[in-house]
């Protein structure tokens, strides 16, 4: 059975900065998503399995950085944060090489439980 552990959330200030991990069972072509109260899973960020091809969404772009650090476990950098960025972060498992080019939930089989970054103003 596939298993994702996000860590690295917590409480920052606007402003402030924080690095976001995921570690999976196995090697996988992953995504970061994040999910406000009241509001649908948001996509973030996607990278291939070996690491070498990134996808950002939009708002993500300059601020947000993923990377891989081994063949199982992925990271969110997570830099000039404000208070819209508050959310829980998951990361998902997808099969395959090659990083989602769609922002739907649906092209990932497996997510973690997800880590609460809160950003205070």
């Amino acid at each position: 059975q596939v298993q994702l552990v996000e860590s690295g959330g917590g409480l920052v200030q606007a402003g402030g900065s924080l690095r976001l991990s995921c570690v999976a069972s196995g090697s996988y072509a992953m995504g970061w998503f994040r999910q406000a109260p009241g509001k649908e899973r948001e996509y973030v960020a996607a990278i291939s399995r070996s690491g070498d091809r990134l996808l950002y969404a939009d708002f993500a772009k300059g601020r947000f950085f993923c990377s891989r650090h081994n063949k199982n476990s992925v990271y969110l950098q997570m830099n000039n944060l404000t208070p819209e960025d508050t959310a829980v972060y998951y990361c998902g498992a997808r099969m395959g090489d090659e990083p989602s080019p769609s922002p739907s939930t649906q092209d990932y089989s497996y997510w973690g439980r997800g880590t609460q970054v809160t950003v205070s103003s």
